[in-house]
């Protein structure tokens, strides 16, 4: 047994379950609108294994036996595909944060806010469920080290942010959680492009007062127990 299966063994789960639920995570990328083809990618961190998304490879072709995963070195664990181009930035990202889940899309409203503003305004209190205002990571080549750093610069007390001219990225404790982030950063963005589209007026934004009280109630959203 590989040192990355006894790990997965502690958390609680395999490999091949985990990569399961990776891959139809990537696959709901694609069928809600969020990537195009190949592109964006996957990650979840198991210990200190990492699987990911493979680079180039069709999410609708992935089977079991395509298992990719690395160590939080970028070492090679497990599978023969070469891993998403964006690795350092996850690597990074798992290095730096408590997620245990990441994902990289290339929303179209999200791509189209980071070529306009240097921070998401706060058009809405579902910022808060990013940490607060969105902010954007300055363009870097995209599998770059520079781009790693860049990311984690913008992330500081965030759990997502926009990548310029390139897309976003969210993390979680769960791929659910990281998922449910993308989903509403991209709404945020089309919520504020389709208001500052308006000819005559300029969207009325939250204040900082007003968008942290909304965290706090966030924080006791949902049901107990």
């Amino acid at each position: 047994m590989t040192q990355a299966a006894r790990e997965s063994g502690r958390a609680g789960g395999g490999l091949a379950r985990v990569w399961g639920e990776l891959v139809a995570t990537a696959r709901r990328t694609v069928a809600d609108g969020l990537t195009v083809g190949t592109s964006g990618n996957v990650s979840v961190r198991i210990g200190d294994t990492v699987l990911a998304t493979p680079s180039g490879v069709p999410y609708d072709e992935l089977t079991a036996r395509d298992l990719v995963a690395v160590g939080l070195d970028g070492r090679q664990l497990v599978g023969t595909l070469t891993p998403t181009s964006e690795l350092p930035m996850h690597l990074a990202v798992y290095r730096a944060t408590s997620a245990r889940a990441i994902v990289h899309t290339h929303a179209v409203h999200a791509t189209a806010v980071s070529t306009l503003v240097p921070e998401l305004p706060l058009i809405h209190y579902m910022a808060a469920a990013l940490g607060g205002p969105v902010r954007v990571a300055p363009y870097a080549t995209y599998g770059t080290e520079r781009l790693a750093e860049n990311v984690l610069d913008a992330l500081k007390g965030r759990t997502g942010c926009l990548l310029q001219n390139h897309g976003t990225l969210t993390y979680g404790d769960t791929l659910a959680a990281a998922y449910d982030r993308t989903a509403q950063l991209e709404w945020l963005c089309r919520v504020w492009l389709t208001a500052s589209a308006h000819p005559h007026h300029a969207p009325t934004l939250l204040t900082p007062d007003q968008l942290r009280e909304a965290e706090g109630k966030l924080r006791g959203y949902g049901q107990r127990g």
